[in-house]
């Protein structure tokens, strides 16, 4: 960049350019996920919708505590290659991560499958749930697909990320609409559920392949992984550092419904579910928002781009997503209750305060994908580790204690204290890094 001092406009558009992509396949999917969602709660009941809520809960969380992501050392280290057209350092990249994902995955569904008889019938698993829970258990694959996606965002293919987005949701949709046709009961969704997550592993693999053998030539995938700590200085502190960021920043969302099902039951954890599907409306962009501006970001540094310019940037992110998330908080607030009729019927209707909680959590914890994704892309994922290690682990006692005094809705107060806490910190770790930043190439402290 010829101005270092201020991030081109074209910086920005490149991040709502991918995120406008990203988006179209969140909103295609979040449609979709609307249906199967309805079809199963009216079809299951709050029980055995409860039920499946936390099966997919605890495979989610053992997986995210396990397994070892990677998709942020391949954008930030492959956009030194890519800009120096090194071909054969991000293939070399690529099949080092892969091993390493493919490493944790292995143990990820190894640990799920010993611990799912232990944790089942405090969660209050049918028996018809608890037989299943070990099959079940290869759901974690579709959480094992950092390697590609990191790829894709590399080489800014959003339009396939987008495309990917809901193929997960679709084939829970057909997955639903036959177990609900034949009745098949909560054993033909869990079939569902996990055939979605499988389909959704083995199409981004294939189109991070595809892209790849075109970009990097058809034997990319062959060969050593040797010297690949020379080219990417300090690359396992980074991954450490960011894979850890990643699992305690979702920690805290992944382990919620478990402790109100381990707390109030299954039917609690099925109202749960349906309170929080209206915040997927905020925080699909939310997530999305931090992937798009990540790349972007990591361009940003890597092109030597100072401080003030990064969070300028920032900034302006942050400042537009809030402005769109608001109205939506406030539609939801005024609906909520024909909003939880519409989505699960009126057996659901204890869902809809806490509802409204968990959708203004959504919101304020716009701040902090973004945020997140400018410290790693600074080199300082152990910044947002701490952030997200004092806000998941240091305020999750008061889960339980606000449950207590306050039922469900607690769970939703909760949230709001935890979205407050991580976007203070998080912004206030970035104006610290971002001032000290001088671009150094390949630090990952």
């Amino acid at each position: 960049m010829s101005d270092k001092n201020a991030p081109s406009g074209s910086i920005i558009r490149n991040i709502y350019s991918g995120l406008g992509l990203l988006l179209s396949g969140k909103a295609a999917a979040g449609a979709i996920s609307l249906v199967y969602m309805i079809i199963a709660a009216r079809t299951l009941g709050p029980v055995d919708y409860g039920v499946i809520i936390l099966i997919h809960a605890y495979v989610a969380t053992v997986c995210g505590l396990v397994e070892f992501p990677v998709s942020q050392a391949v954008v930030r280290y492959g956009a030194f290659g890519v800009d120096g057209a090194d071909r054969e350092r991000i293939a070399k990249l690529l099949r080092f991560t892969a091993v390493v994902e493919a490493g944790g995955g292995v143990m990820a569904l190894l640990v799920t499958m010993a611990l799912a008889p232990i944790v089942g019938p405090h969660l209050g698993w049918s028996a018809t749930a608890q037989a299943f829970a070990i099959p079940y258990s290869f759901a974690v694959l579709g959480s094992l697909r950092s390697a590609p996606a990191g790829y894709l965002q590399l080489m800014r293919r959003f339009d396939l990320l987008a495309a990917h987005s809901a193929i997960q949701p679709t084939v829970r949709l057909a997955g639903a609409i036959i177990a609900a046709a034949g009745g098949f009961g909560l054993k033909g969704f869990l079939i569902a559920w996990l055939t979605a997550a499988v389909a959704e592993w083995a199409a981004l693999w294939l189109m991070g392949g595809l892209i790849a053998w075109r970009e990097l030539g058809w034997g990319f995938h062959k060969g050593p992984i040797s010297g690949v700590r020379r080219e990417n200085p300090e690359i396992w502190r980074f991954m450490i550092g960011s894979n850890a960021d990643t699992t305690f920043g979702e920690l805290a969302g992944r382990i919620a419904p478990l402790a109100v099902g381990w707390l109030l039951g299954p039917i609690a954890a099925g109202l749960y579910a349906v309170g929080q599907r209206a915040t997927v409306i905020i925080a699909q962009p939310a997530q999305t928002l931090g992937s798009s501006a990540y790349g972007e970001l990591a361009r940003l540094v890597a092109a030597g781009t100072t401080g003030a310019a990064l969070r300028h940037a920032l900034g302006k992110v942050i400042g537009i997503a809030l402005l769109a998330a608001i109205p939506v908080m406030v539609l939801v607030i005024l609906f909520a209750k024909p909003l939880i009729m519409v989505l699960a019927g009126k057996a659901f209707l204890g869902a809809t305060s806490l509802m409204i909680w968990l959708v203004a959590a959504r919101v304020i914890y716009l701040i902090a994908p973004p945020c997140s994704a400018a410290l790693i892309a600074l080199g300082r994922p152990g910044l947002s580790v701490s952030a997200n290690l004092m806000s998941s682990l240091g305020l999750l006692p008061l889960l339980p204690i606000f449950i207590h005094f306050m039922g469900l809705a607690g769970a939703g107060l909760q949230a709001v204290v935890q979205a407050i806490f991580i976007g203070a910190v998080l912004a206030t770790f970035v104006w610290r890094a971002s001032s000290a930043h001088s671009a150094p190439a390949g630090r990952a402290g």
